[in-house]
């Protein structure tokens, strides 16, 4: 099949809501290969979540381990919030003032960006208000609070608010990113933490303020939700989300795609578990799965083929092996499907 968008092209007219010429494949067989999506930080909040771990700009403390692949975490010892009726003399609000915005963007696109031509910037706004609150309070702890204290939730999540849409403000402006991230897990892989009315209260309206500065400039908007958050969905495409990933496998990905369509576009929907026999697999099994997925997603568009063999080992060659498997046949398949 001759074709005549760059893949980057191609891939953001699926995050538009079009049709593309072939299915990205947002995959990549080696880290050494250039993102189709980079997905970073604005400088502005600082590298906290960055390989060195360091603090978020109300004070938490995020840590690596290797218990979770060195991924920053906030520290489980050392909640900053123990009474969410207190958070008044807690949580004050980042100082920003003299930050260099222009400045900012410029350095930011070179630090992420080597190929403009080939990878999209993808960038957060800060309005991960749910990730944000379980960082200073924990997890039980804060979704105690959210039951027990409500109000006092949704004021220290409009002073959060007030700091994402200066933030989003001026990414929008300044950077004049591909894409803007919401990045709020809000999901285990068997539901979500809270209720999707509860989730529609406090959540939802805050994310709108945001999303609508994006979606007005015309910026499409991915949203990350990890685990089974399927109930929630239907708010977030009503106000504007338009790529959700990593679209695990645990939702139900067929009703999804056929209630939104290219509407919500879905980025990833792929995942294969390690067979009894590892490191040894079935190399043909696994181009099975990889057909199996683009049959069941594919049509019409809307899709953005993502995922790999279920490890966190990247650097396993056994697990890089069998994703290079798992790339090449979504690669083939790629330019093929919409012949």
């Amino acid at each position: 099949m001759a074709v005549h968008l760059t893949e980057k092209e191609n891939f953001l007219r699926v995050a538009r809501g079009e049709m593309p010429e072939y299915v990205p494949v947002v995959s990549k067989k080696s880290f050494n290969d250039p993102p189709l999506m980079a997905i970073c930080d604005p400088a502005i909040i600082g590298e906290f979540r960055g390989p060195k771990g360091g603090f978020d700009p109300w004070g938490v403390p995020f840590v690596v381990s290797g218990a979770v692949d060195f991924t920053a975490m906030p520290k489980a010892s050392d909640f900053i919030l123990t009474d969410i009726t207190k958070w008044r003399d807690v949580i004050k609000a980042p100082d920003y003032s003299g930050f260099d915005w222009e400045a900012a963007a410029k350095a930011d696109w070179a630090k992420y960006i080597k190929d403009p031509d080939v990878t999209s910037l993808t960038i957060s706004g800060f309005a991960d208000l749910f990730q944000q609150f379980v960082g200073m309070m924990g997890f039980t702890q804060a979704l105690m609070a959210l039951y027990e204290e409500p109000e006092e939730v949704e004021a220290l999540f409009d002073h959060m608010l007030e700091h994402a849409l200066y933030i989003t403000k001026n990414i929008v402006h300044y950077y004049k990113p591909d894409g803007y991230y919401l990045l709020d897990d809000t999901a285990t892989k068997m539901n979500s933490f809270i209720s999707p009315a509860l989730f529609e209260e406090l959540l939802v309206p805050r994310y709108k303020k945001c999303l609508d500065i994006a979606r007005d400039a015309g910026i499409p908007i991915f949203y990350h939700n990890c685990g089974k958050c399927e109930k929630l969905l239907p708010s977030m495409v009503e106000i504007g989300v338009a790529v959700w990933d990593p679209a695990q496998t645990m939702n139900d990905l067929p009703a999804i795609k056929k209630r939104f369509g290219r509407s919500l576009a879905i980025n990833g929907g792929f995942e294969y578990y390690m067979p009894d026999t590892w490191p040894a697999f079935d190399e043909e099994e696994v181009r099975n799965e990889v057909k199996k997925t683009f049959d069941m997603l594919a049509a019409d568009g809307g899709f953005m083929f993502n995922g790999g063999v279920k490890s966190l080992n990247f650097k396993d060659p056994d697990v890089q092996r069998i994703n290079s498997v798992i790339v090449d046949e979504a690669e083939k398949l790629s330019k093929q499907y919409y012949r």
